[in-house]
């Protein structure tokens, strides 16, 4: 059962309206009275157009770039599906806090305001500064014996997204990287890709933190366990919020709620890879309006990744071989959307420039 959750997502997904289809298309004719050949900034065009649909009348205003990364535990590790103890979930957060992480060092060459939010950590911050605390439980239950996540458990973790998205947006952040931390993740996102899809396990798992073939092999083999206990004889594709709380994780849901409280409030949000793009799929699942406000950052080589891209249908801005999660794609594709953004308010027009246009 999930009325607890549902009532939390109700409220925010019917406040969701698509991106502004009138802006877009302004955007478009703009994009063709500027000095160069038509169509010939290829796919920065069609983001410049996404942006200030979504922008509106602010998108001339400079970007405030900010990168979320949520950060919990998940139960499923007892199954040995992880390279790495479920200890370096907590000592990432301290390195992500302490300027050590891949994240923390693309946030600040590019200007992205880096928050950290325990969601479900299994250990105690207690006075560690920087840290957005926001701890529901300390990890989820372990999926392949019940379900990860009670319902309220899961509501409250939607709720602290959601509740996230509303402060970025109210401190004047407009483009957001949403990213994460949790050492199992990839089985809970492979669990929901094949849950979405209706893909095999086989198909949508990947080797995470770099397993060998035999964790590899284990690792399919729960997440087709995991599958068959929670969701086998559905006629139909299990319910969004039912797939979150079988499934987990916390950071999961949160970056659900997350987003969805971002695309109510009219704001870009860039996603990094197999695990956001997890929490993106449930979330367009919800309201799909949401879509709209979506931009895949990057592809990662998790296989489950491409099959929620395409389910989607999510181009990424950069391919680039990436598996590291916390944002890190996403941060490095926020240039590359500054740039489109740029080049669309800053660029002479054939008019403005005195220029002939094609004859």
């Amino acid at each position: 059962m999930t009325d607890l959750s549902q009532s939390v997502v109700a409220t925010i997904a019917a406040s969701i309206a698509s991106p502004s289809e009138r802006w877009r298309q302004r955007a478009r004719a703009h994009l063709d009275t500027l000095t160069k050949p038509l169509g010939s900034l290829g796919r920065l065009e069609d983001l410049a157009a996404q942006m200030v649909a979504i922008l509106e009348d602010k998108h001339s205003q400079p970007l405030r770039k900010a990168v979320y990364v949520f950060a919990a535990d998940h139960g499923i590790t007892a199954e040995g599906v992880s390279a790495y103890p479920r200890e370096v979930t907590h000592q990432m957060v301290l390195n992500f806090l302490a300027q050590g992480a891949a994240v923390s060092v693309l946030a600040r060459l590019h200007g992205a305001a880096l928050h950290v939010v325990d969601v479900g950590v299994d250990a105690e911050f207690a006075d560690v500064d920087g840290l957005i605390h926001r701890k529901v439980a300390r990890g989820t239950a372990n999926m392949l014996r019940g379900p990860a996540m009670t319902d309220a458990e899961l509501a409250q973790a939607l709720q602290t997204g959601a509740d996230l998205a509303t402060d970025a947006v109210a401190a004047g952040e407009t483009m957001i990287a949403v990213g994460e931390m949790g050492i199992g993740n990839t089985t809970a996102a492979s669990a929901i890709a094949c849950a979405v899809t209706g893909a095999a396990a086989v198909d949508a798992t990947g080797r995470g933190t770099g397993v060998d073939d035999a964790v590899h092999g284990r690792k399919i083999a729960v997440v087709e366990a995991v599958l068959q206990q929670h969701f086998a004889g559905l006629s139909e594709t299990a319910a969004p919020l039912e797939i979150l709380r079988c499934v987990g994780g916390l950071e999961i849901a949160a970056m659900t709620g997350f987003i969805l409280g971002a695309a109510a409030r009219r704001c870009i949000v860039v996603l990094d890879g197999f695990i956001s793009t997890a929490a993106a799929a449930l979330a367009i699942a919800i309201a799909p309006a949401a879509q709209g406000y979506l931009i895949a950052g990057h592809r990662s080589q998790e296989p489950g990744h491409a099959l929620l891209l395409e389910r989607l249908q999510l181009r990424p801005v950069l391919t680039l071989e990436m598996r590291l999660g916390e944002a890190s794609g996403a941060v490095l594709a926020m240039p590359v959307l500054a740039s489109a953004l740029s080049l669309y308010t800053q660029m002479a027009t054939f008019a403005s420039a005195g220029v002939s246009e094609k004859a």
